[in-house]
């Protein structure tokens, strides 16, 4: 791998890190400069990595100004879900008769880490583990095509989660039980039990966007008083 390329994969993560944990807030504008300061790289794997989070939506490029951190919407966030639960299914689906044994075998694994960072309460290592997560049933799912329909959907709606969890161990748990339990049907060569536990993690996330709407709405309710 060329070393820019690679310079540019680092830089992509921690800016998708910073924006993920709100280091870098919704709305902000930020500069290639600030950017660079911040990850210690230069101007070019900086504005590579840019491009492909604009791509992903996580970033909006303004020419001259710098990079705008877009606003988080619950409305939004339904949409993505709605998509996301379609093309999800399908992937894991997919992944049962397609991956290798190796790749079943680091599911498996990924299965038990994310049993062990419910019990942690270390959310980063937990977003850590939503990345390998989504990259590795890409990878076992053998097309090519679900990279560029997978990546948004699943960056911007864990970007909305990070950002709207309160009782962070429950959601923790709960989260983590659902994703080692598609990673476990996966690696099981079991269908239909991947696309259950698939729906059934797509059914918590809306459960979640719902109860963070509603959350907003009471906020505001009391505001008025």
């Amino acid at each position: 791998m060329p070393e820019h390329t690679n310079k540019s994969e680092q830089v992509y993560d921690v800016i998708e890190r910073m924006i993920t944990f709100q280091e870098l807030k919704p709305g902000q504008m930020v500069s290639e400069v600030t950017l660079m300061e911040a990850t210690g790289f230069g101007r070019t794997p900086v504005r590579e990595a840019l491009q492909r989070l604009a791509w992903e939506r996580m970033v909006e490029i303004h020419p001259r100004k710098g990079a705008f951190i877009p606003l988080i919407s619950v409305e939004v966030q339904l949409k993505l879900l709605e998509l996301r639960r379609v093309v999800e299914e399908f992937a894991v689906r997919t992944c049962v008769h397609r991956a290798t044994s190796v790749q079943k075998r680091m599911m498996l694994e990924l299965a038990r880490e994310f049993d062990e960072v419910a019990k942690s309460d270390d959310i980063v290592l937990y977003g850590d583990l939503l990345k390998r997560v989504h990259q590795i049933i890409v990878a076992a799912a053998q097309n090519e095509y679900l990279t560029s329909s997978m990546a948004p959907l699943q960056g911007l709606s864990r970007r909305f989660w990070f950002a709207n969890i309160s009782d962070r161990p429950t959601e923790l748990m709960v989260a983590s039980e659902k994703h080692s339990a598609t990673l476990r049907a996966i690696n099981q060569g079991d269908e239909q039990a991947a696309a259950t536990a698939s729906l059934a993690l797509n059914d918590y996330l809306t459960d979640f966007a719902y109860r963070t709407l509603r959350g907003a709405d009471a906020r505001i309710a009391l505001k008025q008083r």
